[in-house]
């Protein structure tokens, strides 16, 4: 499997995968045998935590390393007038009779709570490429789908603006 990733996120996931390593980790580890000096493991809450907190950081390094690594680098290569990655684009519901804008990014930094969507979601696939003015059929599931039109494109870019996601 790999992961499209833009040249940004690449760099991001580098930056915070550094920081985790040569920052983050001697800290946790300190922590780790700071709270092991208390006592008695089985009732020390501060052991378990450091515990926890050191294995979260584990899980994050290994992520982020199996990320780089099986990355495939995509760029942007969306005309004028088409929805691209990082593009906010609008578009109507039909059936809800509403407008929505949403800004299309890649896997690593979605974030539906923000107006941020994958490329990959239902919708972000659906509209990438797509012109104003086209009409789409958004198929969430099997039993799912609407119908959606193009409203607006205001072209984007990746300035790093955009966070990682976090777990």
């Amino acid at each position: 499997m790999h992961n499209e990733l833009t040249k940004m996120d690449l760099k991001k996931m580098q930056e915070e995968l550094d920081y985790r390593r040569i920052t983050l980790r001697p800290q946790l580890l300190e922590e780790v045998k700071t709270a092991r000096a208390f006592g008695d493991l089985s009732e020390n809450f501060e052991y378990k935590a450091a515990k926890r907190d050191k294995n979260k950081n584990e899980s994050r390094i290994r992520f982020l390393e199996n990320m780089i690594k099986t990355a495939v680098v995509i760029e942007d290569r969306s005309g004028e007038n088409t929805v691209g990655l990082y593009d906010r684009v609008t578009i109507y519901l039909e059936d809800d009779d509403e407008e929505e804008t949403w800004q299309i990014v890649t896997t690593v930094r979605q974030d539906v709570l923000h107006g941020l969507i994958s490329k990959e979601s239902p919708v972000g696939s659906v509209l990438m490429g797509k012109k104003v003015g086209d009409r789409v059929y958004v198929q969430v599931n099997k039993e799912f789908g609407y119908y959606a039109q193009i409203r607006a494109i205001e072209k984007g870019q990746d300035d790093g603006s955009v966070a990682l996601n976090r777990f």
